[in-house]
């Protein structure tokens, strides 16, 4: 079952959604692995001094990815790449947003194990 979260950028409130699906979504659209890449970037903050510019390009590419893929699954009217996504901000720290991401990710997460025990403890029946 997919979680939606409403996370408020330049005043508005923009819906991310996460489930099963994402990781494929998010392969097929920049060829990646989501799983490989939140990692990545966790690393990259936690090694952060809190500064956007303290961060390479990379990890900056992977935030505004992640970030697109789960809007975008939480509202096909946004658009078709993370470039026009981000032109209807101005700037807005990942420190503020990512935090919340990976909270919407974790708790999809804890949904699906939840659902599975659910399911084993049916079929044990």
């Amino acid at each position: 079952m997919a979680i939606v979260n409403y996370i408020k950028i330049d005043d508005h409130d923009v819906p991310f959604k996460a489930s099963a699906a994402i990781p494929r979504y998010y392969r097929f659209k920049f060829r990646r692995d989501i799983f490989s890449d939140m990692r990545d970037l966790m690393e990259a903050i936690d090694g952060s001094d809190g500064t956007i510019s303290s961060l390479n390009i990379n990890s900056l590419e992977m935030f505004e990815n992640i970030a697109y893929m789960m809007a975008k699954y939480a509202d096909p009217s946004v658009p078709d790449t993370p470039e026009e996504w981000l032109d209807n901000f101005s700037t807005f720290s990942i420190y503020q947003i990512m935090p919340q991401l990976f909270e919407l990710w974790g708790l999809n997460v804890e949904n699906q194990v939840e659902s599975k025990k659910k399911l084993d403890r049916l079929t044990e029946s």
